[in-house]
């Protein structure tokens, strides 16, 4: 019961943070480089979810603020609210996407659209 639990819990915070709509998934080019920096990759491939829910915030042990979390994975989790203000900041200057939604409910209702549409029959080119 407690590995699944787990199971569920990790695998819940690592959908809801990365198959989004809102998050891309950038392919290398022929030689194997990627078009950005890796701090910009970050902010292109992770989504917060609820980041202002104090329950969501503890249970996940701040993973709900997965764009922090890749930027600067060796820095506490209680530091996230604050250093996620000036990342969004600096984002917006730069006119870099800061991906999140507002509330878990959404990021599901989000996950299981992106499910849908990764599910969809590719169309001929």
């Amino acid at each position: 019961i407690m590995h699944y639990t787990a199971g569920m819990i990790l695998s819940v915070v690592f959908q809801l943070a990365h198959v989004v709509p809102n998050t891309e998934m950038p392919l290398p080019d022929k030689d194997g480089n990627l078009e950005h920096t890796w701090a910009v990759h970050q902010l292109y491939t992770t989504s917060n979810f609820a980041p202002t829910n104090w329950l969501v915030n503890f249970y996940t042990g701040g993973l709900n603020h997965q764009v922090e979390h890749h930027i600067f994975p060796h820095i506490s989790h209680v530091h996230y609210n604050k250093i996620a203000k000036i990342v969004k900041e600096t984002a917006a200057e730069f006119d870099l996407p800061y991906n999140e939604y507002k509330t878990m409910t959404r990021a599901f209702i989000e996950h299981f659209k992106q499910l849908g549409s990764l599910g969809e029959k590719p169309h001929a080119a």
